[in-house]
């Protein structure tokens, strides 16, 4: 059953997914500093902070407790269990956003993408995918948090929601962060012509590893 979420004329709702090391953070990130009529709207999350994070701007970290005690009050809008962990939208965050004027960009995974769709029908979906397998592997490991075991883990996770990529309304090839910036920038400002054609391989990007 569909949402009703009161916005304003011109406020719309977009959902950005990718596999972990696709970019989706940065491209969002660096709009939001561009662009003052978009807002990132600030998930839940059970994991711990990461190097940098800080809470209530990153994600609101919560306890495992505290996560299922909002759930328990159907405080979100979508939540989902991902790398052991629990992520969730909330429905009033997103409303309040939307009032006051400004595109909502939500960055969930594509399970979360199903279930805002469900709800939310007219929201637009964009997937970030990189240019290959090995640009992949090489962002994952540049980050020098995970050991070999989990980056291999997280490799295996990142093909598998690649083969989600066509279930979106639009995909984007994170080739060169600032084309790939622009690209996003013309779907949410209502300008999808502009988009490049250049596509990845598929069939390599898809391979098993």
């Amino acid at each position: 059953m569909a949402t009703k979420i009161n916005s304003k004329i011109n406020s719309k709702l977009f959902i950005l997914s990718a596999p972990s090391g696709g970019g989706k953070s940065s491209l969002a990130k660096a709009l939001v500093e561009q662009s003052p009529d978009i807002a990132i709207s600030v998930s839940h999350t059970t994991r711990a902070p990461r190097p940098g994070e800080t809470d209530g701007q990153h994600y609101h970290f919560v306890t495992v407790a505290e996560f299922n005690k909002l759930l328990a009050a159907d405080q979100f809008l979508e939540h989902a269990r991902v790398f052991d962990n629990y992520y969730g939208t909330s429905h009033e965050a997103i409303k309040k956003l939307l009032a006051s004027g400004k595109h909502v960009l939500l960055d969930i995974d594509w399970q979360g993408m199903r279930k805002i769709k469900e709800k939310v029908p007219d929201a637009t979906s964009i997937f970030i995918l990189p240019p290959s397998q090995q640009e992949l592997l090489k962002r994952l490991q540049s980050r020098g948090q995970d050991d070999e075991q989990t980056i291999s883990r997280r490799m295996q996770e990142a093909i598998s929601e690649m083969r989600h990529y066509t279930e979106f309304d639009y995909v984007i090839t994170n080739d060169d962060f600032d084309l790939a910036l622009a690209d996003l920038s013309a779907i949410i400002h209502g300008q999808p012509e502009r988009l490049r054609a250049k596509k990845p391989d598929m069939a390599l990007l898809l391979a098993e590893v």
